[in-house]
């Protein structure tokens, strides 16, 4: 990193660690500031509005927090992150990794005053063992980052021109405006991956050309699956968190990446999507969305997750015939 990338962290983590105490948390206070030499976004861990307005902040999701998480809500709030950079006040969790991959973002910078704090004594074994693994694997760099010494202690440096793998790319294809259209594609894509999970979604171009992106299950960028032993590794089986990148969150991520738009009202999944997944596409605004199989899950919690959002009148989910 040049010396003008890192001065740059400076102003930006000096930013993040303004608003930290405006966290609606009342114990875990995050937030982070994502940046690039156009903006810094920044984004404190949050309860979207929805859940706030008619679930209320004690009712988990599924086997989810409520909470957008504070890197996660800066990815989704800011105008493009391809090769971006973000600023956190705390070590960040596995699945806050897979979301910093997936969008392009190519260094982090944590505070290092996030390494004293209590909460790291719970959290400092997915941190390590995990988090820093999956960046680690997708060629980012990680700082700690010591604001009134003006410091920088590498933590992780990738390799130069390290090219990570990637499984199942993203397809993209073009998609007029309207309804009927996009359905016609969605039933396309069904009888393509039959047999697999995915997301298509309508995507709008800055210049408002309209198209579908469809993204599948697969590894995060780092990862990839070769032989049944791969399959073992990657999705963890039994433990909190998997090297899987679900496919609603890579949706998100990768929208971001480009620069695009969502269109909220055209969504569509092949089965309930993870109760994270469901809280994220909360922070996306979106409120309604098409489900292949509406009763084929992941995790059994998925399923209550769809239950509360449904029951509720967070999200609509609209069975495809």
């Amino acid at each position: 990193m040049t010396k003008q990338d890192h001065m740059r962290a400076f102003e930006a983590m000096q930013k993040a660690v303004d608003i930290v105490n405006t966290s609606p948390h009342p114990t875990h206070k995050i937030s982070s500031a994502l940046f690039n030499d156009e903006f810094i976004q920044c984004a404190t861990n949050y309860w979207p509005q929805p859940i706030l307005d008619k679930i209320g902040t004690d009712q988990r999701i599924g086997n989810s927090s409520s909470t957008i998480h504070a890197e996660t809500a800066a990815i989704l709030l800011s105008p493009k992150t391809q090769g971006s950079s973000i600023c956190i006040t705390d070590p960040f969790c596995p699945n806050c990794a897979k979301n910093i991959v997936e969008a392009g973002i190519e260094t982090i910078y944590i505070d290092h005053k996030g390494f004293e704090k209590k909460f790291w004594e719970k959290s400092s074994g997915h941190f390590n063992n995990m988090s820093m693994e999956i960046v680690a694997k997708a060629g980012i760099n990680v700082y700690e980052i010591h604001r009134k010494e003006k410091k920088i202690i590498p933590i992780f440096e990738a390799p130069l021109n390290y090219n990570p793998p990637e499984d199942s790319p993203i397809q993209i294809e073009p998609c007029p405006d309207s309804q009927g259209a996009f359905y016609t594609l969605v039933r396309d894509m069904v009888q393509q991956y039959h047999n697999r999970k995915f997301v298509t979604a309508m995507v709008e171009k800055p210049d408002g050309s309209t198209f579908s992106m469809t993204v599948r299950v697969h590894p995060v960028i780092g990862y990839t699956i070769q032989n049944d032993h791969d399959i073992e590794i990657i999705t963890n089986p039994g433990q909190k968190y998997s090297y899987i990148q679900e496919p609603a969150n890579r949706l998100l991520m990768n929208i971001k990446r480009q620069g695009y738009k969502l269109r909220p009202e055209y969504i569509f999944c092949s089965q309930v999507p993870t109760s994270r997944e469901l809280v994220n596409m909360l922070g996306a605004d979106i409120s309604k969305i098409l489900i292949g199989e509406p009763f084929k899950v992941r995790h059994e919690s998925d399923l209550d997750a769809k239950k509360i959002l449904e029951k509720n009148g967070v999200i609509e989910f609209i069975p495809w015939v």
